[in-house]
């Protein structure tokens, strides 16, 4: 019966021992997972990181910096609001004229529609 009792010590010092290395083992696969997607996410945020830049370059190469586009756009509006008040000041005297002339000059008519009733 000793040798019966020994031997069950034994199978079940083995399941402990066994429990605790599968124990151990998740564990350890637990951590190896949790380190990938850390990597996993470090190595997106790199990529992440290097698109960003590449857009970056790409875009100020295309549509230039932003404050050259607004200085551009300031600048042709300056240059149409001069070309502008040049056009008024240079056609100003004979619209005025023109104007006076024909509120000056009423020619009263009878309008066509009008059926003269006899």
């Amino acid at each position: 019966m000793a040798s019966q009792s020994t031997g069950i010590q034994q199978l079940l010092k083995a399941e402990k021992t066994a429990a605790e290395k599968v124990a151990e083992a998740r564990k350890r696969k637990n951590r190896r997972l949790k380190q990938a997607k850390e990597e996993a996410q470090a190595e997106i945020d790199a990529y992440k990181a290097q698109r960003e830049k590449q857009y970056k370059r790409y875009e100020q190469s295309v549509l230039g910096s932003r404050g050259d586009m607004e200085s551009k756009i300031d600048q042709n509006t300056k240059q149409k609001i001069q070309e502008i008040s040049m056009g008024v000041a240079k056609n100003k005297d004979r619209a005025i004229k023109e104007f006076l002339d024909l509120v000056l000059s009423i020619q009263p008519q009878v309008h066509k529609n009008l059926v003269p009733k006899v």
